[in-house]
């Protein structure tokens, strides 16, 4: 018997119904990783006249050469702009740095801020902590070189969307335990925290939605190989395990009530509540994986996206020292 869940939002369902089924293995990974490079690149990200300009920083990170691009806004800044510093989705196993990437954009023109996105290895190829090691190094370059960027330190924020909102939360932990950089908020997005597959929503959606069950599993092996859903996995792997969310910059979570990442993104933000932290939440009904980027012209989408506008440019309306 099917288990009860959540229905589909009925604008959504109708972009879903046109959605590929099936889930992701191991074999469809280069054909995933060359649709999704074929429909984010430089020149798809700024079109639509957007009102930026691109820098890209190439530096020595733990585990070889890393990039980052950087998109300031055209009009003329009298003082350091605030930053977003973004790590993209595709389950750390496809996608590349402008992958949705139109959604941080929004942001940054809101808040008048610099948006950046990190291109981080791969896996299986390059499973964890390699990913997680170039993100923390772009965080800390970007941070080491603030003054010659034209970046004002105190006002920087990290965000993630699927498993790059995994990679956020994990980089923001690691900035807390090392002592820097300072962050002033994170954002992260419908989120892929937990590897062991046990909620109650990832067994809800195991055939259907944008990311099932099945792709999930794909995923998280390509992470973590043989010790997916031990005992032993890293917390800074999947933050879902992480005990201590203790002393993090205020949170912004956002998910759909009908995706299986539902209830570890709830439950990471009731473990930051519990530790004494901010996290502001938003349940959006009968949202599957992804949906305001996938459906944005959808009532639910609209809000979505304009939630985020709102809480990203609050937050990085005022430096760090003020919050």
């Amino acid at each position: 018997m099917a288990p009860n869940k959540p229905a589909y939002d009925p604008e959504l369902a109708v972009v879903l119904d046109a959605f590929p089924a099936g889930d992701i293995t191991p074999e469809s990974i280069p054909a995933l990783r060359k649709m999704q490079n074929d429909a984010a690149n430089l020149e798809i990200t700024l079109s639509g006249n957007e009102p930026f300009t691109h820098q890209e920083k190439t530096f020595r990170g733990p585990n070889g050469p890393v990039t980052i691009s950087l998109f300031y806004p055209k009009d003329k800044a009298t003082t350091p702009r605030p930053a977003i510093y973004h790590m993209h989705s595709g389950g750390m196993i496809c996608g590349n740095r402008f992958t949705f990437f139109k959604d941080p954009l929004r942001w940054a023109k809101a808040a008048g801020a610099v948006a950046i996105t990190v291109e981080y290895r791969l896996a299986p190829e390059n499973p964890f902590p390699a990913g997680l090691n170039d993100c923390y190094a772009g965080l800390q370059y970007v941070a080491e070189h603030a003054a010659e960027l034209g970046l004002d330190a105190d006002r920087l924020m990290v965000s993630g969307q699927s498993a790059g909102a995994n990679l956020a939360a994990a980089v923001a932990i690691m900035a807390r335990d090392r002592k820097g950089p300072k962050l002033c908020g994170m954002l992260l997005d419908c989120g892929m925290y937990d590897d062991r597959g046990k909620t109650a929503s990832i067994n809800q959606y195991v055939k259907d939605g944008t990311w099932t069950r099945g792709s999930n599993e794909t995923a998280w092996t390509a992470i973590l190989g043989s010790q997916v859903g031990k005992a032993n996995v890293d917390p800074l792997a999947a933050v879902a395990r992480q005990t201590d969310l203790g002393d993090l910059a205020p949170a912004y979570i956002s998910v759909g009530s009908a995706e299986g990442f539902r209830d570890e993104n709830v439950e990471l933000a009731k473990k930051i509540w519990a530790a004494g932290g901010q996290a502001e939440v938003h349940v959006w009904p009968g949202g599957y994986h992804c949906f305001d980027m996938l459906a944005p012209d959808a009532a639910i989408s609209k809000a979505c996206i304009q939630a985020k506008v709102a809480w990203a440019k609050k937050t990085l309306s005022e430096p760090l020292s003020k919050l």
